[in-house]
């Protein structure tokens, strides 16, 4: 199953042909399609007008949400809270979930920071132990975090399923069957890597999945979600507390008849209120991800990948940091070429639009991007 890229782009990139850019970096900030853009732009004239919009389409914008999201990871609406960024999902989970002093909590080293400073914090608060696991060779090194789990004390891992600096990707599934069975929270910062790759979270046994929109899934800063697996989510309550976090508060006339019982279902961990037009965003995006098919698209960018690393691996002077097993990337690929920093100035200069991170081009390109654009990428760098 395959899409039509040429009327990928002139209907929802229409500047990928018309300016003199080559866009791969996608890891970093991903482009709206123009479905998304009419999507923002229709809230915004509404906006000029609040007496148009019902709360009916407020809050049936985030029901739309909670669907596609669910459908796009294997989830039930139920599980999806949406959010603003993956780091509020992170929060949830450092802050949610029962951890206590003496608990520890693990995550490989050179992480996001996002899933780093809030496990710190919980350490300073509450007196848990927060061990980053060493890297190899700047790869997350699995068969320790399997072998940490040995330990009882051990209650919770968080990890990144694809590495921002790297492109490693971690075995979802392994790791996470690898926790249930030990009886460890399983937490995964998903951001680079939905939108590019499928995930099944069920499949994967994750308790908590966060992930921001604005990267792979193409969609407004401002938008994302969280994924709280069922079962778990009568045992947590909200590290924040939103007005809407609880039951019959959707009925505005009894306002004040003040009852702290939590919804039954993710929603009562979103904080309320959300930027509905950049969810109506987030919407169009996601219909069109599924209009394409996320096999289709997964397929798509893994040949984009494989291209980079098949000519990395012709380039005696480069070397690959993105591991060359299809089983361990994404759509993020970094190698290190001579004078990196170079490189990347000469790579801006022709509107190759790229990131340098950690001494390596990170090149990630996505649904519409082609052939020909990575391999004139690919030339500059050489």
């Amino acid at each position: 199953m395959s899409y039509d890229i040429a009327s990928l782009r002139s209907t929802e990139f229409p500047w990928a042909d018309r300016e003199n850019t080559i866009y791969l970096n996608h890891a970093s900030t991903g482009p709206l399609p123009s479905r998304a853009v009419k999507a923002t732009e229709e809230w915004a004239k509404l906006r000029t007008m609040p007496h148009r919009i019902s709360e009916e389409l407020e809050f049936g914008t985030l029901t739309r949400g909670r669907e596609l999201v669910a459908r796009l990871i294997n989830a039930k609406p139920s599980e999806i809270a949406m959010a603003v960024n993956t780091t509020f999902g992170l929060n949830l989970a450092a802050f949610a979930l029962p951890l206590e002093a003496g608990d520890v909590v693990l995550t490989p080293d050179l992480e996001f920071p996002a899933n780093v400073y809030p496990w710190m914090q919980l350490a300073r608060a509450r007196g848990v132990i927060y061990r980053r696991i060493p890297c190899i060779g700047g790869s997350v090194d699995e068969q320790r975090l399997h072998r940490e789990l040995e330990d009882p004390a051990v209650k919770a891992v968080s990890v990144s399923w694809v590495s921002f600096a790297t492109g490693y990707m971690v075995d979802l599934v392994s790791l996470g069957r690898a926790c249930r069975a030990s009886g460890t929270y399983f937490i995964v910062d998903a951001i680079q890597g939905i939108g590019g790759r499928t995930l099944d979270v069920h499949a994967a046994q994750i308790d908590i999945l966060a992930c921001g929109g604005q990267k792979w899934l193409l969609s407004p800063w401002g938008s994302g979600f969280v994924f709280v697996r069922e079962g778990l989510i009568p045992e947590l309550d909200p590290h924040l507390v939103s007005w809407m976090s609880v039951r019959d508060s959707d009925d505005f006339s009894r306002l004040v008849q003040y009852d702290l019982t939590y919804r039954d279902d993710a929603r009562k961990f979103e904080m309320i209120t959300l930027p509905y037009q950049d969810f109506a965003g987030m919407n169009a995006s996601l219909e069109l991800l599924h209009e394409l098919g996320p096999s289709s698209v997964e397929s798509h960018i893994a040949c984009l990948a494989d291209e980079i690393v098949s000519w990395a691996a012709s380039e005696p002077n480069v070397e690959l940091i993105t591991p060359a097993s299809p089983k361990h990337r994404a759509g993020v690929v970094a190698v290190r070429p001579p004078e990196a920093a170079a490189v990347s100035a000469r790579l801006k200069k022709a509107n190759v639009v790229h990131s340098l991170r950690e001494g390596n081009i990170r090149l990630s390109p996505h649904c519409y991007n082609t052939i020909e654009e990575v391999r004139a990428a690919l030339e500059l760098i050489a």
